[in-house]
């Protein structure tokens, strides 16, 4: 399986928010913010900060896809 945060970043755009307003907001660490750049996992306590900062869902910000990413 592997994270997709494409609405994360659609978000931040709609919002007019860099990644940079997104740390600070978060109170989340840049190694974060590009672990999820490169579509690696990150730990479910950053991602509710995440969601407490931006008001959102969990859903509304990745979603997994399923088979991504696995051999066989």
């Amino acid at each position: 399986m592997s994270a997709s945060y494409k609405k994360l970043w659609k978000i931040l755009i709609d919002r007019d928010m860099n990644k940079s307003d997104l740390i600070k907001q978060a109170k989340i660490t840049s190694n974060i913010v590009a672990k999820m750049g490169k579509g690696e996992d990150v730990s479910m306590e950053s991602l509710r900060k995440i969601c407490i900062a931006l008001n959102c869902e969990i859903g509304d910000i990745m979603e997994v896809n399923a088979g991504a990413g696995e051999e066989k």
